[in-house]
């Protein structure tokens, strides 16, 4: 799809990334949790307050992926203090890519996970993880087609359900490095 543009957003922008975070998430994940556990997250993971604080952090950033002034995806990347898990200075977390189910295989993602690997290209990363939930094949897909390999695992709790996401990384270092 042409004329994608992948922006930088800043505090200001708090209610979009609320209203967009909630409606991808919950398109993508709803009809395999219970209602009560996505509301649970929903409420507390895109609070207001939290997400202020996110977008304040100076060591994330987050990006919309706009189609004619319309908000149709978004990405957060972490780094040094900021990563949820491995806190090494010469790494790059993808934290969150999530694009609308109606744009899903119109290289949304792809243009969004382009940027994030931009980013930790610029900052001399060693290398890029992520965490994906084990029963979103789709994701897990994307980043194997990209080049992840599975590492290793860790627990996330979706309101009161414990669940398993496998942490996947990405080498941006050559061999003759």
């Amino acid at each position: 799809m042409e004329n994608i543009q992948i922006v930088k957003i800043a505090s200001e922008d708090v209610e979009a990334l609320q209203s967009i975070g909630k409606q991808t998430f919950s398109e993508t994940f709803s009809g395999t949790n219970a209602a009560e556990d996505m509301n649970a997250y929903l409420e507390s993971g895109f609070a207001q307050e939290k997400l202020s604080a996110e977008l304040d952090n100076q060591n994330s950033e987050f990006y919309f992926a706009t189609l004619q002034n319309e908000t149709i995806g978004y990405l957060k990347i972490n780094y040094g203090n900021s990563q949820t898990e491995l806190k090494l200075k010469n790494a790059v977390e993808i934290e969150r890519i999530y694009v609308l189910k109606s744009f899903h295989g119109k290289n949304v993602g792809q243009l969004l996970y382009n940027k994030a690997i931009e980013i930790a290209k610029s900052r001399n990363a060693d290398y890029v993880w992520l965490g994906v939930w084990e029963e979103n094949p789709r994701a897990i897909s994307f980043y194997k087609k990209n080049g992840f390999v599975a590492f290793d695992k860790h627990i996330f709790r979706l309101g009161n359900d414990e669940q398993t996401d496998i942490m996947m990384k990405l080498s941006l270092k050559t061999s003759s490095e």
